[in-house]
């Protein structure tokens, strides 16, 4: 059991990382419009120049460390089996996206919410 839970828990670590990278992403990027840079190419400055910015650098961080946890589960499970908990992923992000960001929770956001749990919660059944 202890085995299964640690197991899992590179697979929760891979979601926990990458929503928290989203996370900060959309925090850092709230004051910022695009609609000042006319062309690609001054988009592309506007968004190298934020790799300068402490906070989405820790985003980066993140991100890999997401990459990492998952090159571990790949060693532990069937991605078939494990794929489908990313999607969990959505779910964090709607929740935290509402509560931090005030972001609108719509009826339609919430029924797709459920179906990704009780779809995760189907392939899970599968170990």
């Amino acid at each position: 059991m202890t085995k299964f839970i640690i197991n899992h828990g590179y697979i929760l670590s891979t979601i926990f990382f990458a929503v928290c990278s989203q996370l900060i992403i959309k925090w850092q990027m709230i004051n910022y419009s695009l609609e000042n840079h006319s062309g690609v190419y001054d988009k592309f400055l506007f968004a190298f120049g934020m790799l300068l910015n402490p906070f989405i650098i820790l985003s980066l961080i993140l991100t890999f460390l997401s990459g990492l946890s998952w090159m571990i589960a790949m060693t532990k499970f069937d991605i078939s089996y494990a794929y489908p908990y990313t999607a969990l992923g959505f779910v964090f992000i709607m929740l935290f996206s509402s509560l931090i960001f005030n972001e609108t929770l719509s009826a339609y956001k919430i029924a797709g919410v459920t179906l990704i749990i009780l779809g995760t919660f189907v392939v899970s059944r599968d170990l």
